[in-house]
């Protein structure tokens, strides 16, 4: 292991530290910040962090966040109470709390390092805050019913954005749920419109069963440690998504997408979506994606349209940009910005700038 290489990746911790206090979880602040001044190459799982030889950012690996949700699913899995006795609600000195990581990483070395060779996986059900005024919008502009095809979809949560309720300043939508959406809200309300889902489909490459155990701890876990309503809400999602029987797709999101798109629906309109997901296929692969959708834009007609609602990070210091094309005529306009964890919207609509 370089120094140079080492210093590189505490510097992405820090970085992450940084994020997580921007993103409200203080606790996973801390441990990104106490790993990247106090993690050594002593044991195994400190040698594999700090000789990592993939890229550890963010965008990237996100290094920080798998040494996270691997501590953290050692929490909830109930496998090291020593690690649950600092973790929150408990609190702890910063000695106290690095003395149990370094337990946990000695007495659980096999699980960590296998643990350690996954991506992160989340499906924060609040960025459907971010996704509803988008729907509202498609619906009003084409008036058609919607087929839905979300790509990176993880459990699905967000696919099933129509079963939740939402408070989005002064506009109230949907029947009462076990899931309630109340971002913070800026500007004017979304364009209220009547919207009919005629089908829904989703993908991922490593799908999530609502039903599995495994699959909820490994959701879990990757929330962070001291965000509760984020595990409570999750935990309500996940039940209402194993009562209706949603299934998440294996897939390669380029060769699913072509699938999907080959029969033009007369009558509906076609919306592809995706949050927080796009921006971690691999360049070649996301250029890939953006010829097909072209392509298959460029075929739509006003009786059978297409469109596409993001929300992404577009390296912008204020949140994700949410993101919407219509096909025809194939213009994007960006129509709000939201937190990436769905915690605030800022609302401008379809009379927004175009991209």
């Amino acid at each position: 292991m370089s120094e140079d290489r080492a210093d590189l990746i505490r510097q992405s911790f820090l970085r992450q530290a940084k994020a997580c206090a921007d993103l409200g979880s203080p606790f996973t602040a801390r441990l990104c910040a106490l790993a990247a001044e106090r993690l050594t190459e002593e044991t195994r799982v400190g040698a594999t962090v700090l000789g990592w030889s993939g890229n550890p950012d963010g965008t990237g690996d996100a290094l920080a966040l798998r040494l996270a949700g691997t501590l953290h699913a050692l929490v909830r899995s109930g496998q090291d109470p020593a690690l649950a006795a600092v973790y929150p609600p408990h609190a702890v000195d910063d000695d106290t709390l690095w003395a149990a990581i370094e337990a946990a990483m000695r007495r659980d070395e096999a699980f960590m390092l296998e643990r350690l060779k996954s991506a992160p996986q989340t499906n924060e059900v609040r960025r459907s805050s971010a996704l509803l005024p988008g729907f509202l919008t498609i619906a009003a502009q084409t008036g058609k019913p919607l087929i839905l095809s979300e790509v990176g979809a993880s459990a699905g949560l967000n696919l099933q954005w129509d079963r939740y309720s939402y408070r989005l300043g002064d506009f109230s939508w949907g029947k009462v749920s076990a899931v309630g959406l109340a971002p913070r809200w800026e500007g004017p309300p979304p364009p209220q419109a009547p919207i009919e889902i005629t089908e829904r489909a989703s993908c991922d490459l490593n799908p999530l069963d609502p039903a599995s155990e495994d699959d909820r701890l490994r959701l879990f876990s990757y929330i962070w440690a001291d965000q509760q309503d984020r595990l409570d809400r999750t935990a309500a999602a996940l039940e209402m998504a194993t009562e209706s029987g949603l299934k998440v797709e294996k897939a390669d999101a380029i060769d699913w997408l072509r699938k999907r798109l080959t029969t033009p629906r007369p009558g509906m309109a076609h919306v592809i979506y995706h949050t927080i997901a796009w921006q971690y296929l691999p360049p070649a692969l996301k250029a890939k994606g953006e010829a097909l959708i072209a392509e298959v834009g460029a075929r739509a007609t006003e009786a059978a349209p297409l469109a596409r609602l993001q929300l992404e990070a577009d390296g912008k210091p204020e949140g994700a940009a949410i993101l919407l094309t219509f096909w025809p005529p194939g213009e994007t306009r960006e129509i709000g910005r939201a937190d990436f964890h769905g915690r605030w919207v800022k609302w401008v609509g379809w009379g927004g700038s175009a991209v």
